[in-house]
């Protein structure tokens, strides 16, 4: 198989989404709807690195890059959950011949990435990418983190696996009228997410005007969605963001909620009822981000998903972006003190 690698212009993007769309190492994250908004929403930039043979896709990936004074970067952010290769199903049946191709591809990537001389290059890869041998050959390095996926395909067989105590909650918020929402309002689940920085010390995503840019775009696009969980006179007391389009995987990407109202049970019943939404419109799963161990990957983990392995590669840092790093790290432990 003779491959190229490209950058592809504004004309190839269509054809680019369908592929990640129908491809299982794709997300939304890759889609260049999506990372327009995301990049006129923080300063960045992003190319499409696409591998073709005899002027077909078969792999690529999205270069979601930001400019720094030690260089340009490419790395996972917040609301860039993943930034992973994007690879389609071999053509052949063979395991050998598949697992031959995959070498291939992630090799042609890598080496195209390399060539781009980024100051530092992290690439956060989602399940079930898990073969990294070419570039751990190449001297990348390789460090594991976690997800949990939700399976929407049999919500009823999903059911059996919830947490008792999270049943109770769900059916005690049906029985106080408790209700659940999708709609545009974005000031309520600001409020909230403000709340729960300052509650959690959970980082906020965006400042607020940039943030409201950022989901109406995505909302026109039919790229994002709002789920409110709303007492029986209207107020919000629980919200989420979830990331949608045209992959069989939505991305649960922020969560808050009212700290009135933490023990109505109210998260729970939301992230179900997302759940139901979610599987009625044809998503396969809903990958909740992240299963570091803490409070909220026990609440994540109460939902019976499984955990997934996501695979995290670094290639070697230039020294400029290293003492770069080094200085701003000691002036900023030196201001605080």
């Amino acid at each position: 198989m003779n491959i190229e690698p490209h950058i592809l212009d504004e004309s190839g993007y269509e054809d680019w989404d369908r592929f990640v769309a129908s491809s299982p190492t794709g997300s939304v994250y890759a889609c260049t709807r999506y990372l327009d908004v995301l990049a006129k929403s923080t300063g960045c930039r992003f190319r499409i690195l696409a591998l073709t043979a005899n002027g077909v896709c078969v792999g690529g990936t999205a270069l979601f890059e930001r400019e720094t004074r030690w260089g340009t970067i490419l790395e996972p952010r917040l609301l860039l959950q993943y930034n992973g290769f994007v690879v389609g199903e071999g053509a052949s049946r063979y395991p050998s011949q598949q697992t031959s191709s995959l070498i291939k591809l992630t090799d042609e990537l890598a080496k195209s990435i390399e060539a781009q001389g980024y100051a530092r290059t992290l690439i956060k890869f989602r399940w079930p990418f898990v073969d990294a041998r070419a570039l751990l050959q190449r001297g990348w390095q390789a460090a594991p983190t976690y997800t949990y996926l939700v399976p929407l395909s049999d919500l009823k067989q999903q059911w059996e696996l919830v947490d008792r105590n999270l049943k109770r909650l769900i059916r005690r918020c049906d029985r106080e009228g408790v209700t659940v929402t999708v709609d545009d309002d974005f000031e309520s689940f600001y409020r909230m997410h403000e709340e729960t920085h300052i509650r959690k010390g959970a980082p906020i995503y965006l400042p607020r005007t940039d943030f409201r840019n950022y989901f109406g775009a995505l909302h026109e696009a039919g790229l994002a969605r709002l789920f409110h969980a709303r007492l029986p006179d209207g107020k919000s007391i629980a919200s989420q963001l979830v990331l949608t389009g045209d992959h069989p995987v939505c991305e649960t990407v922020s969560a808050c909620a009212d700290g009135e109202h933490l023990k109505t049970g109210s998260n729970a019943y939301l992230r179900w009822k997302a759940f139901e939404t979610l599987a009625d419109e044809g998503y396969l799963h809903n990958d909740l981000t992240d299963a570091s161990l803490n409070s909220v990957t026990r609440f994540k983990s109460q939902f019976g998903g499984d955990l997934r392995l996501c695979l995290v590669l670094e290639y070697p840092s230039t020294r400029r972006y290293r003492w770069g790093s080094r200085l701003s790290s000691v002036a900023r432990t030196l201001l605080r003190r």
